[in-house]
């Protein structure tokens, strides 16, 4: 059975696509991006296999 290691990461709006494309290189995999707990600014929700 495959396991995953999760990450929570605030997104800048400015660097949004810098940010991604850094954790993707890093073999993350975007799950979801939802509004940050103040009601401003976003957060991406990122998994990978464990051990990559």
């Amino acid at each position: 059975m495959q396991k995953w290691e999760y990450a929570t990461v605030p997104l800048m709006i400015h660097a949004t696509k810098q940010i991604l494309d850094q954790w993707g290189e890093d073999g993350w995999e975007l799950v979801q991006v939802v509004p940050g707990p103040d009601g401003n600014g976003l957060v991406a929700y990122l998994k990978r296999p464990k051990g990559a």
